[in-house]
């Protein structure tokens, strides 16, 4: 991306009809001042009614074969669009609802997206220089707004906030990265979405090309300050999105590419992972595995899943190399037999399978033969390069599998397929960001719809990123193939936008171990939320890098059970040990094993919680892990610089603000708690327990040996559970045996201290239920399902509990609403309600129904519980 021969044509012609009865909105021009490229065409359409559709685009510059996102029909709804042309003008302007969009053509195009009520476009591109032919891509310039909130980009270094830096539109095996400079990491997602107090825009390129975004980090005097993507290959088509919220833009981005996956609720538990369990031959990888098992219970920390890294596919001959979809039969000589005892201790298995063939592998000859592979046109022979092979920074010759080919998807997807006919239950797609060295390598191009017309068939425009996208289908689909009634799960390592339609998880890859990295990675997570991949963590400790000090392991802990994705996982080299490595093992230190011990199962506590967070993103897209700010635009403070680093703390659903403590000795962290009109305040829910106001900073406590700060949104409710792993099926499970049921159900409510508020209006929750005038009623609604059934046989439960508080008691009512046949083991056991410590004011029903509620005393933390038995209707409504 080193070379700039930008053409910036001035010259446009109008191509439709203006003076019909009934103009579309939309906008064709041709140039018509240079034939050089063929007359390049721009083209802007409205599809919703607040996203927009733009090409630009050339006979040499095609719009993007292989899009990750679909044009969709346009539909509007209710709503009517109006559009009204200006030729002398020459402009034309197209009104949506609250949306307007301006589309000039006195030179080079530009395009102005205006919110109602806002006199400012919330978007503009930059005049005189706005779309540019740039040799064998292109490139657009938009006006760049100064002291506001950039985000997105799928995974960027941290801070949060994007702004005034620029990027690589790529993916790279950044092996032991660092979190605040390494730029690009593993994913290959062009979204920026510009956040406003007044609104936001997000743009969306669909193109898997590699290219940049400038991001108000290039300066000129001429232009002033702007913001550019630049493509390297290809004609541009982006998708502008706007909304008075960044929740509104996430929510129309998922639209256009998909909302998040199911994800099974097994993956909500601790996954234990580690290269050298797998990669050991004496004692051999299956017993070293089920010996971590093992240990797990022997320690009573319970472990749901475990990553198996790809030492199970290394030769037993020299050259040991990992020979994917092949097993070392002295490491796993009865594959069956292995996972059938790991299921039988409860624990999933995720196979670790890698997108390239070393040339010993014993399949390459044929896979050669049968144009699997990439073809380099300088040989016209399949094309070799040089891969990670055994340790680290060791390599050996071999190729990529070409998905575009028939020949690479059939034999991905049969490999996959015998995974599973042995019992792994889920597949890790590693080492898919395709660092191919050549843009000229062809593509076979069968497996794809390729536009009719004749184009080229290299990786450069198609995009080395397409692969790690028909890679999770080739995964997907032989999964859901080998169980199609069981939700499928496939993890990755890098993505695109379209690879989430296929893949349901994702992490910010081989991080090191450091304070500082500890951090950075709350921002990655952040913008991976904002992108799209929100079931998403990081390897706690370090995947590579020196072991963590016992303070930092609780500490990185304290902070991962308050994430999407919990797991240990790592490959600790070291000079006298490139092969194989350490691991972290949460029981390592006897000192503090207690404390991870109490994390670990407070991570389990939280599952209904956790896993309600993960529906919901499928169902709406609403991150499980967001920034400070998310739903507070209107608090002033959220747009302070502090706060926009988003490296120090986040929301973890709506009843929790998570803040971390990233300094070794350190005692307390400085938290900053939002505030709406009408907030109570939070509550700390480690000693001293106080309320906190909103709208402010606060010093917090937190001992290490105790915990980070977890404060509550006061009126906010969380369902827990059991505090191990648990299954919501009715029916035993032969391949999984003796599972806990998941048959309790605990609700955390957090009501004000004692509210005396005669101002506020009387509630009315229904015609028979009033709610006294002194009470301010709160409401928390969270989703369960059997949390494995596919998609399309996965009933959701709604789950609601209403609750307020006066002077001496606190009211409540729950209620659950099912959506079909599923019914939730806890619900003939009714609910416990449960107390913040230091909490004794009475629990009555809202009703005043008697005799459903009991106080049943304190649990071992000190608070009072009450248990709420439903009524002879089930309190069902």
């Amino acid at each position: 991306m080193l070379h700039q021969r930008e053409r910036v044509l001035q010259h446009y012609e109008l191509q439709d009809d203006c003076n019909g009865p009934k103009v579309s909105p939309n906008i064709t021009l041709r140039t018509t001042d240079d034939a050089s490229y063929g007359n390049c065409l721009f083209h802007f359409e409205a599809i919703r009614p607040n996203v927009f559709r733009t090409t630009f685009s050339s006979p040499q510059h095609p719009i993007p074969p292989h899009p990750s996102a679909r044009r969709p029909t346009p539909s509007f709804g209710a709503l009517t669009p109006d559009v009204s042309t200006d030729l002398h003008r020459r402009s034309r302007v197209i009104e949506i609802g609250k949306v307007k969009a301006i589309v000039e053509w006195a030179g080079a195009p530009i395009v102005s997206l205006f919110l109602e009520g806002v006199q400012k476009p919330i978007h503009q591109d930059l005049h005189f220089r706005s779309y540019a032919i740039d040799a064998s891509g292109i490139a657009h310039y938009a006006t760049y707004k100064k002291d506001t909130l950039h985000v997105g980009l799928g995974e960027k270094s941290a801070p949060m906030d994007l702004s005034g830096r620029g990027f690589i539109i790529s993916a790279s095996d950044t092996f032991g990265y660092d979190a605040y400079r390494t730029d690009p990491l593993y994913k290959h997602i062009p979204l920026l979405i510009n956040v406003t107090p007044t609104g936001c825009v997000g743009i969306f390129s669909t193109s898997h090309s590699r290219g940049t975004w400038a991001v108000g980090s290039e300066i000129d005097g001429l232009w002033g300050h702007f913001k550019v993507y630049r493509q390297a290959y290809g004609g541009l088509e982006e998708y502008l999105i706007v909304g008075n919220t960044v929740t509104e833009v996430v929510r129309a981005y998922a639209e256009l590419v998909g909302f998040p996956l199911l994800v099974p609720r097994y993956m909500m538990g601790y996954v234990g992972g580690g290269m050298k369990y797998s990669m050991e031959d004496s004692p051999r990888g299956c017993d070293a595995i089920l010996k971590f098992i093992t240990d797990c219970e022997k320690h009573d920390m319970p472990c749901s899943a475990f990553q198996m890294s790809s030492g199970y596919t290394v030769a037993e001959t020299e050259p040991k190399t990992r020979n994917v979809f092949t097993w070392n039969r002295h490491r796993f000589p009865d594959p069956r037999g292995f996972t059938q005892e790991c299921h039988k201790r409860g624990v999933r298995l995720l196979a670790n399978i890698k997108p390239y063939v070393l040339a010993n592998h014993p399949s390459y000859p044929e896979l050669s033969k049968s144009k699997a592979f990439f073809t380099d046109p300088n040989t016209n022979h399949t094309a070799v390069a040089r891969l990670w092979s055994a340790g680290g920074g060791e390599s050996g010759e071999g190729s990529h599998i070409d998905f575009t080919s028939k020949a690479g998807f059939d034999w991905w997807y049969e490999g996959v397929r015998a995974l599973k006919d042995v019992g792994i239950d889920a597949m890790w797609n590693d080492n898919n960001e395709y660092n191919i060295p050549n843009d000229d390598w062809q593509c076979a191009m069968e497996t794809v719809n390729a536009p009719e017309k004749d184009i080229p068939t290299h990786i450069g425009l198609w995009g080395r990123a397409l692969h790690t996208e028909l890679m999770g289908k080739s995964s997907h689909n032989a999964t859901v193939e080998a169980e199609p009634d069981t939700r499928p799960f496939v993890l990755t390592r890098s993505a695109t936008a379209g690879t989430m339609r296929y893949c349901a998880s994702s992490w910010s890859g081989d991080n090191v171990t450091s304070w500082e990295g500890m951090k950075g990675a709350n921002a990655l997570a952040l913008n991976a939320g904002f992108s799209l991949l929100q079931c998403y963590g990081h390897d706690i400790g370090g995947f590579e890098g020196p072991q963590p000090t016992p303070e930092h392991l609780v500490r990185w802990i304290q902070l991962g059970i308050h994430s999407p994705r919990f797991a240990i996982n790592c490959y600790k080299t070291n000079p006298s040990d490139n092969l194989v490595g350490e691991v972290i093992e949460p029981w390592q230190y006897p000192s503090v094993a207690p404390i991870i011990r109490t994390a670990i199962k407070r991570r389990y506590e939280l599952v209904p919680y956790t896993y309600s967070l993960m529906l919901q993103s499928h169902r709406d897209a609403t991150p499980p892990q967001r920034w400070t700010g998310w739903s507070y635009e209107s608090d002033p403070l959220v747009w302070s610089n502090e706060v926009l680093k988003g490296d120090t703390q986040y929301w973890f659903g709506d009843a929790l603000m998570i803040a971390g403590v990233y300094e070794p000795g350190i005692t307390s962290a400085r938290v900053y708690l939002p505030g709406r009109s009408g907030d109570v305040g939070f509550l700390n829910l480690s000693a001293p327990y106080q309320f906190l106001a909103p709208g402010k900073w606060h010093d917090i406590s937190s001992i290490w040996h105790s915990s980070i700060p977890v404060l509550a949104r006061i009126g906010s409710a969380i369902p827990v559970g059991k505090s191990k792993p648990t299954t919501c099926l009715a029916t035993e499970d032969p391949e999984f045996p003796s599972m806990a049921k998941d048959d309790w159900r605990g609700v955390e409510i957090f009501p004000p201290p004692n509210i005396h508020s005669p101002e506020l209006p009387a509630e009315r929750d229904s015609p028979e239920r009033k709610i006294p005038r002194s009470t301010k009623l709160f409401k928390t609604t969270w989703l369960e399902d059997d949390g494995i059934s596919c998609a399309e046989k996965a009933d959701l439960v709604e789950a609601t509990i209403k609750y307020g508080a006066s002077e001496k008691h606190i009211q409540i009512s729950v209620s659950v609403k099912k959506c079909g046949t599923f019914e939730p083991l806890w619900l003939a056991n009714g609910i416990s309600v449960i107390l913040p410590v230091g909490e004794e004011r009475v629990v009555k029903m809202l009703d005043g129904e008697e005799g459903l509620l009991e106080d049943v005393g304190r649990d071992e933390r000190g608070r009072r519980i009450w248990k709420l038995r439903f009524n002879a209707e089930g309190n069902v409504p």
